[in-house]
């Protein structure tokens, strides 16, 4: 059977983490979730530990001392992952602003011959709600401008909603990846587009948070930003090549 797991970075997620892990462990498909919490004051971590007692070896947590930003967060999930041998490694927020239940349709989507499996918020026109209107226009036109300079046909290159297979994620080289804020997920796509990988967009509706505190904010577009014309320029090759 293939192992699947769901990795969710949180900090200060109390109202959101117990729902979000008994929604995942309803669905069909054998998911497994780890959670990389870096230290959160509001005591997420131990809601997650409570957890631990009911859903045995299914929950794992990895805590951190301190923000140490989301890209590092799924670097270290996904070296876990990969060294816990899972087959499908999701990526995921913690807020039901990814709706679980996609969690399915990503997965079947990488069944179907896809090594990539990106939630996307912009391929079937906006599917955003409750969002600022200038948000929305930053957030689209910022996936436009990494198309046009690194001429990558994805339509969102920031979403977080994701759905790697092992093998795309064993010939990146992570020790590499230089982006550590929302700039991370345009680096791992460009990574995995670069190497030949099959890339596959799969619509969802993307809703923001109602519990809890959005971590964005502008310097995550500005690093971003920056980030992806020095991108442009750096040769992508498999690791240990």
């Amino acid at each position: 059977m293939c192992k699947k797991i769901v990795i969710i970075p949180t900090y200060n997620e109390k109202e959101n983490i117990e729902r979000i892990i008994r929604k995942i462990f309803s669905l069909e498909g054998n998911f497994n979730i780890l959670i990389i919490d870096d230290g959160s004051p509001d005591g997420t971590q131990n809601i997650v530990k409570r957890l631990q007692t009911e859903f045995n070896e299914r929950l794992h947590l990895i805590e951190r001392e301190g923000k140490l930003g989301l890209g590092t967060a799924y670097l270290t999930g996904f070296k876990w992952a990969v060294a816990h041998d899972y087959d499908y490694i999701f990526e995921m927020d913690a807020d039901f602003s990814h709706n679980p239940d996609d969690l399915l349709r990503l997965s079947s989507t990488c069944d179907n011959g896809a090594d990539v499996a990106i939630g996307s918020r912009y391929c079937n026109g906006i599917s955003v709600i409750n969002w600022p209107i200038g948000r929305v226009i930053m957030s689209y036109y910022a996936s436009a401008y990494v198309r046009t300079v690194l001429r990558m046909k994805i339509y969102d290159c920031t979403a977080g909603f994701i759905c790697y297979k092992k093998a795309v994620l064993e010939n990146i080289d992570l020790e590499n990846i230089k982006m550590k804020g929302y700039g991370f997920q345009i680096e791992m796509k460009y990574n995995a587009y670069k190497l030949g990988f099959k890339i596959k967009e799969v619509p969802i509706i993307f809703a923001d948070r109602t519990e809890g505190t959005s971590k964005m904010n502008s310097g995550i577009f500005g690093e971003a930003f920056w980030g992806v014309l020095m991108m442009k320029f750096r040769k992508i090759k498999p690791k240990n090549k």
